[in-house]
């Protein structure tokens, strides 16, 4: 089974579009999950042909191709709740707008259909993101929040975004919300409450990532098995614990890698995943969508970190079903 292997582009969008595409190619990826953010795709420009063409050209001239676009920080402010300063930091001005709450989440709304129009352009058939959440803010559970509080939260989350999966299904495009603390689904029970909460199956999905489920002490190889129909996409990332009796799994408000932190995120193939079962367990599914590596480690420069990654993907890669049972030669009987 060959599945892609894409760079995710979000944690380089402070380069030129060009730039990345040139250092993918050169290490060797097959193509690109392109952010839609800093000069890397402006989605508002979805129906500009020119443009959208600009993107494929430069996907070309280094031997890349797409299958997915991410949209995770205009997806982030859809459902949030409060919108503060952290919004302001990652939205473009189109969507902040005047700031106002209720007008960032409506204009972020938008900007995810514009984000599926121009995946539609695109030739792209998976939108990846973030949705937000108006009840992330209960999960330290004090003061305690009511079922009824939890079950609105859910409500929230589906009256915002049936709108936004209408244009997704007329454009034929999915979304793959990514199973993320701070998002509407950040384990295994959330993730169910979700998809019972939007119900539609065949347009909204998830984002597979195995790093957010190792310092939660979650099994990612169970989220594959039972999650399998609604994985629409995979992450290739990691992370680590340091949970020493002192360091806990919140953070302690402390900056990436501070070695008093309870966890942080590593550089592929530097973390605390195991990939082989889960890369077995991929096969088992017949998930045959990109594997795309997001960088994201304050420890080591992303240059070394995605060069490494690449190979460490390949030979994953190399597990493979086998064509042949191991024990099928048992059976064999002699003619003679």
């Amino acid at each position: 089974m060959s599945r892609p292997i894409t760079l995710f582009t979000g944690q380089w969008a402070d380069l030129p579009f060009e730039e990345v595409a040139r250092l993918a190619g050169e290490w060797g990826y097959d193509g690109l999950e392109i952010a839609c953010w800093g000069d890397h795709i402006d989605v508002s420009r979805w129906d500009e042909a020119a443009y959208v063409q600009s993107r494929l050209d430069i996907l070309e001239r280094n031997g890349l191709k797409v299958w997915t676009i991410s949209n995770h920080l205009a997806g982030q402010a859809v459902c949030d709740d409060p919108i503060d300063q952290r919004h302001r930091d990652i939205l473009n001005d189109r969507v902040w707008g005047d700031g106002d709450p209720e007008g960032v989440r409506q204009r972020a709304a938008d900007e995810l259909k514009d984000t599926a129009r121009f995946a539609a352009a695109l030739g792209v058939s998976t939108v990846t993101g973030f949705t937000g959440s108006s009840i992330w803010k209960y999960v330290a559970m004090f003061p305690p929040a009511s079922d009824e509080m939890i079950a609105a939260g859910y409500r929230d989350f589906a009256d915002r975004f049936d709108p936004i999966l209408d244009v997704f299904e007329e454009v034929g495009v999915r979304f793959a919300l990514e199973v993320h603390p701070s998002e509407i689904a950040y384990d295994y029970w959330t993730a169910q409450a979700t998809l019972d909460a939007i119900g539609r199956p065949e347009v909204f999905g998830f984002n597979f990532d195995p790093s957010h489920f190792i310092w939660q002490q979650l099994d990612p190889v169970a989220f594959v098995l039972d999650y399998a129909d609604h994985i629409f996409h995979v992450h290739v990332k990691e992370s680590v614990t340091n949970l020493d009796g002192r360091n806990g799994v919140l953070g302690s408000h402390l900056p990436w890698a501070n070695p008093r932190r309870g966890w942080t995120f590593v550089s592929t193939g530097h973390g605390a995943v195991q990939w082989n079962p889960l890369f077995r367990a991929l096969n088992a599914v017949g998930y045959d969508g990109p594997t795309s590596v997001e960088w994201e480690d304050a420890g080591m420069d992303r240059l070394v970190g995605a060069k490494q990654a690449i190979a460490f993907v390949r030979d994953l890669a190399e597990i493979t079903p086998s064509h042949a049972a191991f024990d099928a030669a048992f059976s064999t009987r002699s003619e003679g």
